[in-house]
Order: C-alpha cells, then structure tokens, then sequence
C-alpha cells in the first residue's frame, strides 16, 4: 500500500508541475498578446503625433510669414499716421472755420460722404450712390481751397460740394 501512495503522490507532484507549466504558459502568452496589441496602440499614436508635429511646423512657418505681413502692414499704417498728423499739425481748423465756415463745412461734409462712400464699398453695400441730399455743389468762387494738398482725387477733396444753408 505505501507503494500505491508513493505513486498517487509522485503522480499528484507530476500533475501539479504540469498544471503549473500550463498556467505559466497560458499567462504568458495572454501577456504577450497584450503587449502586441499595446505595441501596435502606441505604433499609431506615434505615428499621429508625429504627422501632428509635422503640422505644427508648418503652421508655425505659415504664422511667421503672416505675421511678417501684419507687421508690413502695421509699418504702413503708422506711416501713413504720422503722414494724416503732419497733415492736420499744418492746419489750423480753428483760424479756417472762423474765416470761411461755409467753405469749411463744406469740406467736412464732402469728407464724411467720401467716407461713407467708402464704408458702404467696403461692406458690399452700394458704393456708387449719388451724393445726399445735403450736399449741393458749390457755387462758383466759394468754398474752392481745397483740404487735399497732393491734388490727390481718391482723398476727402471736397472743394466742389458745400451744405445746404440752414435756416
């Protein structure tokens, strides 16, 4: 009989030892199946995350040079600033609308229709309107000075308009 139980005993350790491999191995392959997947995840992101830093890149290029434009024009505009300030510092509106109002206002509304002519082309509206009622033209020998000095037509030169008199 100690035979038999040697032999349930050594079958037993056998069959332990190799539901103990079989575990080992069943695991291990779970786990490498796991990690081939995890693998392949991070192949992709990788991939994405690289094709987004190439992006980046050149949107970063793409930034920089319209960021040079603005800045181009940026320039222009300051430019262009200090030309309307030297402009107006040669002109005294007080000692010319104390001279010639009429003429003076006559300008002025001239200016204000050029500029909504503009603002009116430049949100699609109408740009070619004619001039409202209040302007009329100017009679002859008034209101001729004109506030554009290049001689310029595209500036506010509003020297043949003037208001209508209100009474």
């Amino acid at each position: 009989m100690l035979r038999i139980y040697v032999i349930i005993f050594i079958v037993a350790i056998l069959g332990g030892i190799g539901y103990g491999a079989k575990y080992y191995y069943d695991t291990t392959q779970n786990t490498i199946a796991t990690l081939r997947d995890n693998n392949a995840k991070l192949e992709v992101a990788v991939d994405t995350a690289q094709a987004s830093v190439e992006t980046l890149q050149g949107d970063m290029v793409k930034l920089g040079k319209l960021n040079k434009s603005l800045q181009q024009d940026l320039q222009k505009a300051e430019q262009y600033g200090d030309e309307l300030r030297a402009k107006l510092s040669k002109l005294d509106l007080v000692v010319e609308a104390l001279k010639g109002s009429k003429s003076l206002e006559g300008k002025m509304n001239g200016a204000t229709a050029n500029l909504w002519r503009d603002f009116m082309g430049d949100t699609g509206g109408n740009a070619e309107r004619p001039l409202p009622n209040w302007l009329q033209s100017v009679p002859a020998g008034t209101g001729d000075q004109s506030s554009n000095q290049s001689g310029e037509s595209s500036d506010t030169n509003s020297g043949s308009t003037e208001a209508t008199p209100t009474e």
